[in-house]
């Protein structure tokens, strides 16, 4: 099938499943503990340290001192995996067709530009650094060095779109150095903060200044709308990009500061008409014409929904990671089979619920909408805000 993805909801026919084949660790640099501040600070209680390793430093990749390098266990990797192949199937039987990335090669522990080297990261959250618009791809500027090269383990599944006459767009690669990351949410976030002063970024000969980094799991798409969550100037300067780059196919809405980094850790389109949003008072940050749609508030998480963690564990994502559902139609959402609560609620609602498991989304920063990328749905270019 062509490309044609508009919207959250529409009846599904096609979609990437990530991998996590050969994740081995989280690397504790800046743009890590930038992107994960908020749950980082409130939910490793055992961990005192905020990592920021200069770029000077970065010589030695074997250890803690070179990048605060953190070892994912291999039973959870292994558990992750099982569970990702149980999204596939619950999604091929409602005929879907499933793509997969390619996995990251056991060899490959490193991504290295001119400027500094990362850990690598498997293409997991396929959600996050492409951006779907009707018949576009738009790979997004990715906001951790880890995920650099990530949607270059897509690319076999781009070809075939573009050869079936997708578009298919990059957006600038930022340079990431220390300079090029505005600080200001941490600076003024409650959530806590670094024990090492991180106003004083260590200069680097590839120094640009503040550049536009932005995941495409910033943005909700509605038909011809898409709302754009804005909580950097690295994320202003890339939806400046998009506005101009979809000017006159797209209209683009701007939130601010709704979450630290992704839309749809807050707020999830079910159908026309009707939100799953973290609180009420996520509504009140919305653009007006999405106030008056329906709102469904998951009930609070409970503890037992949650496997529990050594305390070198690290945790990722909120207790709300459970709100990060997959519509495969208008009436039908995938739900993890872990929160009955949420999946009675939705059925109140009218929504027939596709239980599904995953068991470790606190520690690998994704939920199904997060894990999936929609590249063909039935729905067009319509106007769901007039």
């Amino acid at each position: 099938m062509q490309l044609n993805s508009f919207d959250e909801w529409s009846p599904l026919r096609e979609a990437v499943v990530g991998s996590a084949e050969n994740y081995v660790s989280h690397d504790r640099e800046l743009s890590f503990d930038l992107f994960f501040h908020d749950n980082i600070a409130q939910d490793n209680t055992s961990r005192s340290e905020w990592y920021y390793p200069r770029l000077s430093s970065r010589t030695d990749r074997s250890g803690e001192a070179a990048g605060g390098r953190v070892p994912v266990k291999q039973q959870y990797v292994d558990e992750l995996n099982e569970d990702l192949e149980c999204i596939a199937e619950a999604l091929r039987s409602l005929s879907v067709t499933v793509h997969r990335p390619t996995n990251v090669a056991a060899a490959t522990t490193e991504v290295r530009t001119p400027a500094w080297s990362a850990s690598v990261v498997p293409p997991l959250n396929v959600r996050d650094n492409t951006l779907i618009v009707g018949d576009e791809i738009i790979e997004t500027p990715p906001m951790i060095r880890s995920r650099y090269f990530e949607t270059h383990l897509l690319k076999p599944v781009f070809q075939e779109y573009f050869r079936r006459g997708a578009r298919w767009t990059v957006m600038p690669r930022p340079l990431m150095t220390d300079a090029s990351f505005d600080l200001s949410y941490v600076r003024t976030s409650t959530a806590g903060g670094p024990t090492e002063p991180i106003e004083d970024p260590q200069p680097s000969p590839y120094d640009v200044g503040t550049e536009m980094m932005f995941d495409a799991a910033q943005c909700l798409r509605l038909g011809r709308d898409i709302v754009a969550n804005v909580s950097t100037s690295n994320h202003a300067l890339a939806v400046d990009w998009l506005e101009r780059h979809l000017e006159g196919r797209f209209r683009v809405h701007r939130v601010d500061r709704l979450s630290d980094s992704h839309i749809d850790s807050m707020v999830v389109a079910l159908r026309p008409g009707t939100l799953l949003v973290r609180s009420p008072e996520v509504v009140e940050k919305l653009p007006k014409a999405l106030r008056s749609w329906d709102t469904i508030v998951p009930p609070e998480p409970e503890s037992d929904n949650f496997p529990e963690y050594d305390d070198d564990d690290l945790i990722l994502t909120s207790p709300f990671i459970d709100l990060n559902v997959l519509s495969a139609g208008p009436d039908t959402v995938l739900v993890n089979d872990a929160c009955p609560e949420l999946m009675r609620k939705l059925e109140r609602h009218g929504f027939t619920v596709v239980p599904v498991r995953h068991r470790h989304r606190r520690l690998f920063g994704g939920g199904f909408h997060c894990f999936t990328l929609d590249t063909v749905r039935d729905g067009g270019a319509e106007d769901y805000l007039d």
